[in-house]
């Protein structure tokens, strides 16, 4: 169940990010992050609701509000990498979160067997090679190498938060609808201030309707990264917390796939490789 349930996130995390740079590319970051995740708002909302998740209310939700809070400022951190480049140096660095739970896991008592360990090994190594590092050429800027740490152990926080605020399914609706009511507010927060700053919510001449005839692809973008945190969360609370951590990661294979079709991107030869070590180490992970 927990690599079933790792394996699932990956591929839900790596669509979203997939269509979440595709809408940047049409509306600044910011405003993609804030609505999205306010569309995902209310359907939890709905959700817990239905299934009178606002009984299960305790002290543990205070890690879905710190999840909540990392995660827009990881988020934000991330695409600020981004934009300072190069992308083939800071889009494989970004997941190096995964030592986060991993280390978490292990501190708990956990140790995995020979395999597993082997497999972690050579599951990280192919997720760093998916991203298409650069080797040679390309100078880094040490604010690109900050921030993009910066936000590969805030997502890295946010896998390992989320996976302790609930302990049944109707606890874990709740559980989301916390985290997400708190990046709406964050980011609300952050975009206002951005735009009291000079910067703009929605492109140069557009209005509201760029965004209503975006919405399914906001939503799906909003859905799938709500649905990527409760299967990681789900796979956590069943098994080794290293195990669900590195398979959850693959999702960089996953974008570059989905970019491939799509897109008719062309994988680098390092990101096939990448490829392959991943699905080598999630077979070792799963034994």
């Amino acid at each position: 169940m927990t690599a079933l349930f790792a394996l699932a996130t990956s591929l839900l995390w790596g669509l979203a990010d997939f269509g979440g740079g595709l809408l940047t590319r049409r509306v600044p970051a910011l405003t993609v992050v804030v609505a999205s995740q306010t569309i995902a708002v209310v359907v939890l909302g709905a959700v817990v609701l239905a299934t009178g998740g606002w009984t299960e209310w305790g002290p543990q939700l205070w890690f879905a509000v710190g999840a909540g809070l990392v995660g827009p400022v990881a988020m934000l951190a991330f695409y600020k990498a981004l934009a300072l480049g190069p992308m083939g140096v800071v889009s494989p660095l970004g997941s190096l979160g995964v030592a986060v739970p991993v280390g978490v896991g292990l501190l708990l008592g956990e140790r995995p067997g020979l395999a597993q360990f082997a497999g972690i090994a050579v599951a990280v190594a192919g997720i760093l090679l998916a991203g298409g590092p650069e080797l040679r050429g390309a100078p880094v800027q040490r604010q690109a190498v900050l921030l993009t740490l910066l936000a590969a152990f805030g997502f890295g926080g946010v896998m390992a938060l989320i996976a302790e605020a609930s302990s049944s399914l109707t606890g874990l609706f709740l559980a989301l609808f916390v985290q997400r009511v708190t990046n709406v507010a964050a980011g609300g927060a952050a975009l206002y201030v951005s735009v009291k700053r000079g910067g703009a919510a929605l492109p140069a001449g557009s209005g509201m309707g760029v965004l209503w005839a975006m919405l399914p692809a906001l939503a799906f973008v909003g859905l799938a990264d709500v649905a990527a945190n409760g299967t990681y969360s789900v796979a956590a609370q069943n098994g080794p917390v290293t195990v669900a951590a590195v398979l959850s990661s693959v999702y960089p294979v996953v974008t570059a796939l989905a970019a491939r079709a799509v897109l008719k991107e062309r994988l680098r030869g390092i990101q096939a490789a990448g490829a392959g070590l991943a699905l080598v180490g999630t077979v070792l992970l799963a034994s």
